[in-house]
């Protein structure tokens, strides 16, 4: 059980209330604390399942299960903003070794337009916020990248699919075995 990929960080760029956030877990586990309608549940309940399989249907994404909220709004607010691209990502460590593995997915919302989706799977042990990022800064903004400048950073020992289906075939193969 110890030789096992355990959750270690999750992040979030350009992504809903956050400009940038990595939030740490202790042993695989997390506790948030915060006032009523702080995030606590979107960040877990909703976060955590989706990064796993890529599944951004409205009841999945909605932590009481209702069809409200669609994943364009975590981007777009409602009716802020045009165009925005961002990240969301899961960070194991296997163990207690120093051993990584990242996933991640990266979309983006334009305004009357399908989502944008891809997923990555980081397999060399760089991690993000240590060792590369998921953005360029641009004066005080964090500019994501787009899909074709993440394929370049991440560099060949590492994944980018176009998907849903593919990203959840990488998260079994390489997180779950």
């Amino acid at each position: 059980m110890s030789n096992r990929w355990k959750m270690n960080r999750m992040g979030f760029v350009n992504f809903w209330l956050y400009d940038e956030e990595t939030f740490s877990f202790a042993d695989g586990k997390i506790f948030l604390r915060g006032a009523n309608a702080s995030g606590k549940s979107i960040t877990t309940q909703s976060f955590i399942p989706f990064i796993l399989d890529g599944d951004r249907s409205p009841e999945r994404l909605d932590p009481f299960g209702s069809k409200d909220r669609r994943m364009e709004y975590y981007f777009l607010g409602n009716g802020e903003k045009d165009d925005e691209r961002g990240y969301l990502f899961l960070e194991f460590r296997k163990g207690d070794t120093k051993q990584y593995r990242t996933i991640g997915i990266g979309q983006r919302a334009q305004k009357g337009k399908q989502m944008n989706f891809w997923g990555f799977l980081i397999l060399d042990g760089k991690r993000i916020g240590y060792d590369i990022n998921l953005y360029r800064e641009v004066g005080s903004k964090k500019i994501s990248y787009p899909k074709q400048e993440l394929k370049k950073i991440l560099g060949e020992d590492n994944v980018v699919v176009d998907s849903q289906t593919e990203y959840m075939d990488l998260v079994n193969k390489y997180i779950f075995g």
